[in-house]
């Protein structure tokens, strides 16, 4: 004789009401099949502010992520009214997917409308200075895993990963050299025109190219080109780090035992300080051919008097002064654009506000750092 299977018990919500507590108990099975009769009496229960509701699972014969969104919907529409929600789960494994699934839901939109006064402005700023230690936090905690990794495979370079090396080398580097160059050699060109405008009302024409060679091989020369490949290498490493990060990439990596600080970061921030100092030598004498064609279309200076000029009066510190800075500038562009990269969220508006983010922090940052090598350097008569 056959065995016979009864049915499923289908889910079913029963109130008991106290005068300071209701239990709302749940029974049968709370899965996606039968929830659909369950949401009217939900959606039905009320309980007045200040009373303390249990939702009570107890009884519960299933319980999938359908039925835990229920109840939690439930908790939070109850919540909203004033009532105090307790969720009993009757048992460790619900308790744990009620958890996964609260984590899982989106956060409630803020009020556009937000609350005006003073009250509210005071707490603007201490949310945005609580959210700039958060940022400053996470920025050096990623710079010192990545000056860390980088240092072990500087003295282990057999663990480089040469073939992303010369690719971000490449990329970064070799493609930047005619943006970097015409940049420098039109900045060339304004100094001189507009020296050369000034310095004729004294009669002091020579000294224009005083005035080209420091302020291109002390300053704007690796400052402009800094903030060129900013715009150019941090955004894109900001946007491919991202896009993989979309795509879950990222998380595969983690699967197969690589870490993405090796596999992504350190050939990333490896191949700008590499090619930097590179640009930025380049921007120089490219910057000093612009200025010396202007000084010599405008003031009549020849570039044999400006190359004289040039080593007569300006001493190999001035370009080391602004060498120096290149490589800190590399490490805070390539660490600034990836560690947004890592940031991004799970949608490509996001993979667009890091990479904003990514330009305007990097180039944020290397201006401070510039004009603290200006100070010490100053201090310090070089």
């Amino acid at each position: 004789m056959a065995a016979s299977h009864s049915p499923p018990a289908p889910p079913a919500l029963a109130v008991e009401d106290g005068p300071d507590r209701a239990v709302a108990r749940f029974g049968g099975r709370l899965v996606v099949a039968g929830l659909v009769a369950l949401e009217k009496a939900a959606a039905d229960l009320r309980a007045p502010a200040g009373k303390l509701v249990t939702l009570d699972l107890s009884e519960v014969e299933a319980l999938d992520t359908a039925g835990a969104w229920l109840v939690l919907q439930l908790k939070a529409r109850l919540e909203a009214e004033g009532a105090s929600v307790e969720i009993e789960p009757g048992g460790a494994a619900r308790a744990a997917l009620i958890e996964t699934v609260a984590k899982a839901l989106p956060e409630a939109e803020a009020d556009e409308a937000g609350r005006g006064g003073f009250v509210a402005w005071l707490e603007g700023i201490g949310a945005s200075v609580v959210g700039v230690k958060d940022t400053a936090v996470s920025l050096l905690s990623f710079l010192g895993v990545t000056l860390a990794r980088l240092a072990a495979g500087v003295l282990r370079p057999w663990t480089l990963r040469r073939a992303a090396l010369f690719h971000h080398m490449q990329e970064a580097g070799f493609n930047a050299f005619p943006i970097v160059a015409l940049m420098s050699f039109l900045i060339g060109i304004v100094l001189g025109f507009q020296g050369a405008s000034q310095l004729q009302q004294f009669g002091a024409e020579v000294f224009v190219v005083n005035l080209i060679a420091i302020s291109l091989l002390r300053e704007l020369g690796i400052l402009l080109t800094s903030i060129v490949v900013a715009g150019r290498s941090g955004s894109a490493f900001a946007a491919s780090i991202g896009s993989m990060k979309i795509r879950e990439e990222i998380d595969a990596m983690r699967t197969l035992g690589l870490d993405p600080i090796d596999v992504l970061v350190v050939p990333r921030t490896l191949a700008l300080l590499i090619m930097l100092p590179v640009l930025g030598f380049i921007s120089n004498v490219t910057g000093l051919v612009g200025g010396a064609l202007m000084a010599w279309v405008d003031l009549g200076v020849s570039p044999g008097m400006f190359v004289t000029r040039l080593y007569e009066t300006t001493g190999v510190w001035h370009l080391i002064v602004g060498m120096v800075k290149a490589p800190f500038f590399a490490v805070v562009i390539a660490v600034v654009g990836c560690w947004q990269g890592m940031l991004v969220g799970g949608s490509a508006e996001s993979v667009g506000q890091r990479t904003t983010a990514a330009v305007v922090m990097a180039i944020f940052l290397v201006i401070v750092i510039d004009a603290v090598f200006s100070i010490f350097f100053s201090e310090m008569g070089v």
